[in-house]
């Protein structure tokens, strides 16, 4: 299949050498606004450069477009492409609003539109998924994440969209610890109830008007969930998740499962290594994701995380940004 990316950012960079691990599928095409940005990839990586993705569609034939651009460009972007007959996969978020996601759940197409929630394809986050499907540890009573990292003045002065909330839809939970939010609706696996959450700005005040900071109580039928989010630490931390069940408590930080078990035994169990792309706190599940993405689209299957799939973890977001920015907790009908 012949492919192409649209906005030739850091995160495209990823997406190329994924793209590049598969003889099969051509990359022949490169858009970017900057077209300076397109033409530079197109000389590094090959193929040609346009400045929109309209021009692009116009002159290639192209068979899966992949959406790295500015927030609130990925719906109409996908949208145009769908229409277009083109394969969609979307880097994260999958929507800045609920006006977004209607549009995106009304759309009515035959071609795959997949998301880039690459996490779920971590080996320690495949391995903690079959042990709790399993029921060794039992029922989950409860959950928690936690990401930590680092944005500074310089990331999003240097941006003409980043920390702008009509451009960018979020800060540190949209942009940032999305993944971790989805990790943990993917492992709970239930309807949550409601979410009341609050949003601040710690360190970036004047500077920037979304949120640095982020926390939030989810209540599920048989479990809560406490998450809290922050790009005002000085490093970018390992995310952590801990699920707390009736027969062990599982933690995982990036690569690492430990197990601590009721008679306090701890085990940090054997996860295989995996080769990741750009910075380690991405995950290592890219090139995972996106092969199963166009292995889809080849076996005339559904994607794994298809809009379906992952709308309960949009209606997390969106449901704490209502919470956070209200002031009342957001109950799921």
């Amino acid at each position: 299949m012949n492919t192409a990316i649209v906005g030739c950012g850091s995160i495209a960079r990823t997406h190329v050498k994924c793209i590049q691990t598969m003889a099969e599928h051509k990359l022949v095409a490169f858009a970017d606004s900057k077209l300076e940005r397109a033409e530079a990839f197109a000389a590094q990586y090959g193929g040609h450069a346009y400045p929109s993705l309209e021009s692009l569609l116009d002159h290639e034939k192209i068979d899966v477009i992949h959406i790295c651009t500015p927030h609130y460009l990925h719906v109409p972007m996908a949208i145009y492409s769908l229409e277009k007959g083109v394969h969609v996969f979307m880097e994260k978020p999958p929507v800045i609003s609920r006006e977004q996601l209607n549009i995106l759940k009304n759309i009515k197409t035959d071609r795959q539109l997949g998301f880039c929630f690459q996490n779920r394809y971590n080996p320690s986050i495949v391995k903690v998924k079959e042990m709790l499907q399993s029921g060794i540890g039992g029922r989950i009573l409860g959950a928690r994440g936690y990401v930590t990292w680092s944005r500074s003045e310089e990331y999003y002065t240097s941006s003409d969209w980043r920390g702008d909330l009509e451009y960018e839809g979020g800060g540190a939970l949209i942009n940032q610890s999305i993944h971790t939010m989805d990790l943990l609706q993917y492992l709970i696996d239930d309807r949550p109830l409601s979410i009341d959450a609050m949003i601040t700005n710690h360190h970036l005040k004047g500077i920037i008007d979304v949120e640095d900071t982020i926390s939030a109580y989810i209540k599920y039928p048989k479990s809560i969930a406490c998450f809290y989010a922050t790009t005002s630490y000085i490093t970018d931390a390992a995310p952590l998740i801990e699920l707390c069940c009736e027969n062990m408590s599982i933690r995982i930080e990036e690569l690492e499962v430990t197990c601590f078990y009721k008679n306090g035994q701890v085990e940090k169990l054997p996860i295989t290594r995996k080769k990741g792309y750009g910075k380690s706190h991405w995950g290592v599940g890219h090139e995972d994701c996106i092969k199963d993405f166009y292995k889809s689209i080849e076996e005339n299957r559904p994607f794994f995380l298809n809009l379906e799939e992952i709308e309960m973890t949009i209606e997390l977001m969106l449901g704490a940004y209502e919470s956070g920015r209200c002031g009342k907790e957001i109950f799921f009908s």
